[in-house]
């Protein structure tokens, strides 16, 4: 399958992943997921921007590049613009938002130790934390990275044409609904800590539910049996 980066993507790029990958007598087949590496940069996206839940509700956050006035720019060379304290600031809100969940302690230091280690593009930031969530999630995935560009051809269904197998790169955006876990069969509540204020809220960023779910984060994405 085919995906565009994301940054603390929404569970439902997690659950896409989740689904293709199977066990058998013979061991674990992992997911082959492709990242889209060769295509311009796009504002307003999950590139650089996700979505949690807050004591005020759903809020998103996102870190700012370096523009360089160029015009289109590929997404692989999209440099982090660390000239404000973006980094502190969005652990801050995690922190807010996430330290009465479960897992929170569990997983904090390290991930925040990702985002301390300052990544010099937009990629391998985002990268850095699609391996970790995928590794403490137990979602078993070979990530492959595009050596071309393809148009997108369709912001309604993953079309199976194409030497990377699905599209889904602009079946995920925060402007446009996404039905993916609808589609997965796997629309269900989980625990949020202010869902007695709010109600619960679907398809946040995958921290939600890690810090929420931790280790069962897993059942949630994928039924194993």
């Amino acid at each position: 399958m085919l995906l565009s980066t994301a940054y603390f993507p929404p569970v439902s790029f997690f659950a896409l992943i989740a689904k293709d990958f199977t066990l058998s007598s013979d061991g674990v087949i992992p997911s082959v997921v492709y990242l889209e590496a060769c295509e311009n940069y796009q504002k307003q996206s999950w590139r650089n921007r996700f979505r949690f839940y807050a004591a005020d509700g759903p809020q998103d956050l996102n870190f700012p590049v370096v523009h360089t006035g160029t015009g289109h720019v590929r997404i692989s060379e999209v440099k982090v613009d660390y000239s404000t304290p973006w980094v502190l600031r969005t652990q801050r809100a995690i922190s807010a938002a996430y330290d009465k969940t479960a897992f929170f302690d569990y997983y904090r230091d390290e991930l925040f130790a990702l985002m301390d280690s300052r990544p010099d593009t937009l990629f391998e930031l985002n990268l850095s934390l699609i391996r970790f969530f995928l590794k403490k999630i137990g979602i078993p995935a070979e990530i492959r990275f595009t050596e071309e560009y393809y148009p997108v051809r369709s912001r309604t269904e993953a079309l199976e044409a194409g030497p990377y197998g699905a599209d889904y790169r602009e079946l995920l955006h925060p402007k446009r609904p996404d039905t993916i876990l609808a589609g997965l069969g796997l629309e269900k509540p989980y625990f949020q800590v202010f869902a007695r204020k709010h109600g619960f809220i679907p398809n946040l960023s995958i921290i939600d539910l890690l810090f929420n779910e931790g280790p069962d984060s897993i059942s949630y994405l994928k039924r194993l049996v």
